[in-house]
Formats: structure tokens, C-alpha cells, sequence
């Protein structure tokens, strides 16, 4: 087989493949959200978390090590920015289930904020990975505080089932890994 300069270059690329997509949800969206910044589609941004350092090791000085930190407050969702003049926030999560995604693991924060950005006419919603079933999911926030609701007395959990129903899956592509805002100009900038 000959390797031709482009062929070799393009074999060396990053993969999309099912098995780096579990662990990769976080960076897969870093990426869409650098080719949207890239591209002046939009303005979305990973948020960074407050920590208080508490005690720093100096094996040297050129290799200062962080040892112990603190979270000074709770984090609210992981992204921010805007997009076509409207705000957005969302929270991306992964589950290793195949049936459904523990309501556990969104906080009430969390979620008492996603409320408040959708009752101040932003766009709310969350991410979730279903990493076994090679599957990604996005659902408005209205939908998140409901099922939150529901769990506080009954399920506490939201099944697959209702991901499907009332979530918009994403297809993983290649430029834009997780193309969220094909599905947000779908469900607020339909003329």
C-alpha cells in the first residue's frame, strides 16, 4: 500500500468512534462550541468552576502542584453564551444506563437555575450522553424541572423512553461533533 502525503495525514485524525464518545462528551462539545466561536455562529463558552486553593506543593518551583482546593460555591450548569441574540445555558451529562438517566444527577440548583434562565425568556436545556446505547439527547429545561419535580414523589429517574419522546437527539458528526444548535434553530428560530 502506498501512504500518499494527504491520505496518511487525514488516517491521523481524531476519531468520533463509539468507543471515545463516552468519555469524551465534555470535549466533544468544547469542540462545536470552538468551531461556532471560530466561525462567528456564537458565543458559548465552558464556565469555569470557583475554587479556593488551600494548600500548594512545590516539588520545584517550575512544577507547582495544587494539593488541595475547595469549591467556594456551588456550580451552576457547565455553558454559557449567546446565540442569534438570545442567551443560552445548558448542563451536559453522561449515564452509563441504557434505560434511563438518574434524576440524581442533576442538583437542585442546578435546576432551580435552568428555571430561572427559561423564566427570563433564555434558552435552557441539558445535554445527555447515553454512553452505552452510543446515543446523545438534548431536553429543554421545561422538560428537566417537570421530570425533577416528578422525582421529588415518584420516579426518580428520566427512562429512555422519555428521552426519546419529548428530547431531540443529536447525531455526532465530524466538524461539529455535537451540532446542538441545529436543533435549538429547529425549536426557536423556525420562521
Amino acid at each position: 500500500m502506498i501512504n500518499y502525503p494527504l491520505k496518511r495525514s487525514l488516517m491521523h485524525t481524531k476519531s468520533v468512534s463509539a468507543s471515545n464518545r463516552g468519555m469524551d462528551l465534555e470535549a466533544a462539545i468544547n469542540e462545536t462550541n470552538e468551531y461556532y466561536i471560530s466561525n462567528d455562529i456564537a458565543y458559548i463558552y465552558k464556565k469555569p468552576i470557583p475554587i479556593q486553593v488551600v494548600k500548594v506543593d512545590y516539588e520545584r518551583r517550575s512544577a507547582a502542584r495544587i494539593s488541595e482546593a475547595y469549591y467556594k460555591i456551588p456550580s451552576t450548569t457547565d455553558y454559557n453564551g449567546i446565540y442569534k441574540g438570545k442567551y443560552i445555558d445548558f448542563e451536559a451529562k453522561e449515564t452509563k444506563t441504557k434505560t434511563a438517566f438518574p434524576m440524581k444527577n442533576i442538583h437542585e440548583h442546578q435546576v432551580n437555575h435552568l428555571e430561572n434562565i427559561i423564566k427570563h425568556g433564555g434558552i435552557g436545556f441539558v445535554i445527555v450522553a447515553f454512553t452505552a446505547l452510543d446515543k446523545i439527547f438534548l431536553m429543554e429545561a421545561h422538560y428537566i424541572v417537570d421530570f425533577y419535580k416528578r422525582s421529588e414523589n415518584g420516579r426518580k429517574s428520566i427512562s429512555y423512553a422519555e428521552f426519546v419522546t419529548f428530547g431531540h437527539e443529536i447525531k455526532e458528526g465530524y466538524v461539529k461533533r455535537i451540532d446542538y444548535l441545529k436543533i435549538i434553530d429547529q425549536l426557536y428560530f423556525q420562521l
